[in-house]
């Protein structure tokens, strides 16, 4: 059996499916260690899988609660800039300790994040075969495809193909310095040119999380690029609800952005004005006297299991993260999608695209505009046919399950795993 190293940026939405596939392989009788900063145990031992901490000196305890505190309020362009510069960092505090720590633990295999350049490079540097996870939208460039992090439509005209271009030069210049980074350890270790974090990309298997129902159309995929849905631990069966006979609708804002209370305040306005109960989960984001002035008495919790809680609901009203918009689909549930920052625009127009909810931007998010858009994908049929649709697709693309036979396959071969 093989020792896996896994290595992710610490927030849940990305750690959580990387975690399920390492709970996955260590079922199966392989070891798994994560490797990040300190703050990141209090995420993964809980799990019950063992973790190995880095930085000690450039990022002590307490660094990443900052972080997140600064990821919750980003807001405009030096917000962004801000980040950057914290990721950079992260990643050549990666590469810095990485090489060292993954000798000591005598790994055999990276199973990195697409977003997480750091892992890709050392894996490279070191002579490991490695796999790139996308938990979030996959970040492989291709010029028919909008940029990630733009929340343009796809159209397969010429002018948008350039458009395209355009953006994707404009983001490599927004990641200058985390592209500095890259290009530097590339430089040192003899990997060749590497100016981005998608030139960290594996050449032997490639997974997303999502499926090719909620994506663009891609053309120009490695052959190494497998869709295998949502990957998911178990979910523990959730709290009994407290139901008063209306029909349910879910909220939620993601980990990151749960203390947006006017957010939540028209997500609670719509649902009483459509005579919905509403469940929200805020990540802890909401002090109970918020929670008390919010209209219609929604049921609000810090974190709940969504699957259990998605299967009773007849909307879902969201932020747009990636998991949570897949965990939807996955129990058949139409969506409304509020982006706040991040990919989730990208994500948002996606959802339009496969017939599964109604994008609503922020500065359209009137109490009146959200009422209107929720009772549109509760009562028009065509939402819920296309987030059953989704739904197969999910269950057949085999989950967690199917991302660990792929890196047993890798693990046995020794050769890129082709779709």
């Amino acid at each position: 059996m093989a020792h896996i190293a896994f290595v992710a940026p610490p927030f849940l939405g990305h750690l959580n499916p990387m975690l399920a596939l390492a709970a996955e392989l260590e079922r199966r009788g392989h070891r798994a260690t994560v490797l990040h900063m300190a703050d990141a145990a209090r995420l993964v031992e809980p799990r019950g899988l063992a973790f190995r901490p880095l930085g000690a000196s450039s990022h002590p305890p307490g660094f990443l609660g900052e972080m997140t505190r600064g990821l919750g309020r980003l807001n405009g362009p030096f917000g962004v800039r801000r980040t950057v510069l914290r990721v950079a960092g992260i990643t050549e505090m990666l590469c810095r300790e990485l090489p060292a720590a993954l000798r000591a633990t005598g790994a055999d295999m990276v199973v990195c994040d697409q977003v997480e350049a750091a892992g890709g490079l050392v894996a490279a540097h070191l002579g490991l075969p490695h796999v790139s996870l996308a938990s979030a939208l996959p970040i492989n460039w291709e010029a028919a495809v909008p940029p990630i992090f733009t929340p343009w439509r796809y159209h397969p005209a010429p002018w948008a193909v350039k458009r395209n271009r355009v953006g994707y030069h404009a983001s490599a210049y927004l990641m200058r310095p985390i592209g500095s980074v890259v290009g530097a350890y590339a430089e040192r270790w003899n990997l060749g040119p590497r100016r981005r974090v998608d030139h960290a990309l594996s050449g032997f298997l490639q997974i997303s999380q999502t499926v090719a129902g909620l994506e663009f159309p891609r053309e120009k995929l490695p052959p190494v690029f497998h869709y295998v849905g949502p990957i998911r631990a178990p979910a523990p069966p959730g709290p009994a609800l407290p139901r008063d006979g209306r029909p349910l609708a879910y909220a939620s804002l993601g980990s990151l952005q749960g203390g947006r209370y006017g957010v939540f305040r028209r997500f609670a306005e719509a649902a009483e004005r459509v005579g919905m109960q509403l469940v929200l989960t805020h990540a802890g984001g909401l002090t109970e006297a918020q929670v008390a002035r919010l209209p219609g008495r929604p049921l609000a919790y810090d974190f709940l299991p969504q699957g259990p809680v998605l299967r009773e609901a007849s909307v879902a009203v969201l932020h747009g993260g990636l998991n949570t918009v897949l965990d939807a689909c996955a129990a058949g549930v139409p969506v409304v999608v509020v982006p706040i920052a991040f990919e989730q625009g990208a994500i948002a127009v996606r959802v339009e695209q496969a017939g599964v909810g109604i994008a609503l931007p922020r500065w359209r998010l009137s109490a009146s505009a959200l009422t209107a858009a929720v009772a549109r994908v509760r009562d028009e049929p065509g939402f819920r046919a296309a987030a059953g649709r989704l739904r197969e697709d999910i269950a057949r693309a085999g989950g967690a399950a199917r991302a660990a036979d792929l890196v047993e396959t890798l693990l046995r071969t020794g050769r890129p795993v082709l779709a």
